[in-house]
């Protein structure tokens, strides 16, 4: 991923702020020679505090099968994008221009999380790893806990994996409007307000905290 000086996050805040509220992703793993990378879309729970850059936690069933690709090559790379958008090119035309000249783009926010992946398989462990997954998705409560040996979940706990991904690297990237003057920002904000698609409010809001509008 190619990341412009003016798309980089501000700080380590700006990604991390980001994961907290986006914890739905694509995981890729390489696959054998010869074949394309295994792209697995799923939930995961990132964790900032445990060390470094963070872990994160996930599971899959049994019969994935990228198991056997993520065992012969651990390091993966875990990607979320989101608040993503067209942007007409009028919106972009720089103010000396004519508005058809303006050059439409995408803005987006992506953050790229470098792992080590470990497959969990004690029983036990991956009691933990379940729990607290679902302590990040529902606080709230309302499910049993899941123990090992135990009803109601711990006869299932045979028919997964877990994935503890200790993040060794992190590439971010908030493309939005980074090298244009305020005045091109400030109509592209009007435009998303105006246009009030999927995501424009999103966008919008970035656009404004990145661009001081």
């Amino acid at each position: 991923m190619l990341v412009h000086p003016w798309d980089a996050p501000r700080d380590d805040d700006e990604w991390r702020d980001f994961l907290a509220g986006h914890d739905f992703g694509q995981l890729a793993v390489n696959g054998p020679p010869g074949e394309p990378p295994h792209v697995q879309p799923l939930h995961f729970a990132y964790d900032a505090g445990r060390g470094g850059y963070g872990e994160a936690v996930t599971h899959l069933a049994r019969p994935n099968p990228l198991w056997s690709a993520l065992e012969a090559a651990p390091v993966v790379l875990l990607s979320v994008v989101d608040d993503y958008v067209y942007v007409p090119g009028p919106w972009q035309a720089a103010p000396d221009e004519p508005p058809e000249h303006g050059v439409p783009t995408s803005f987006y926010a992506a953050v790229q999380l470098r792992c080590h992946a470990r497959v969990v398989d004690d029983p036990a462990e991956k009691a933990a790893l379940l729990n607290r997954q679902v302590g990040h998705f529902q606080p709230e409560g309302g499910s049993a806990r899941a123990a090992a040996g135990e009803a109601p979940y711990g006869r299932l706990l045979s028919g997964i994996r877990g994935l503890r991904l200790e993040v060794t690297g992190v590439r971010a990237k908030f493309k939005y409007a980074g090298k244009r003057t305020g005045e091109v920002r400030e109509r592209i904000a009007a435009g998303l307000a105006g246009r009030g698609g999927p995501r424009d409010a999103e966008a919008r809001d970035r656009l404004a905290r990145r661009g001081g509008i």
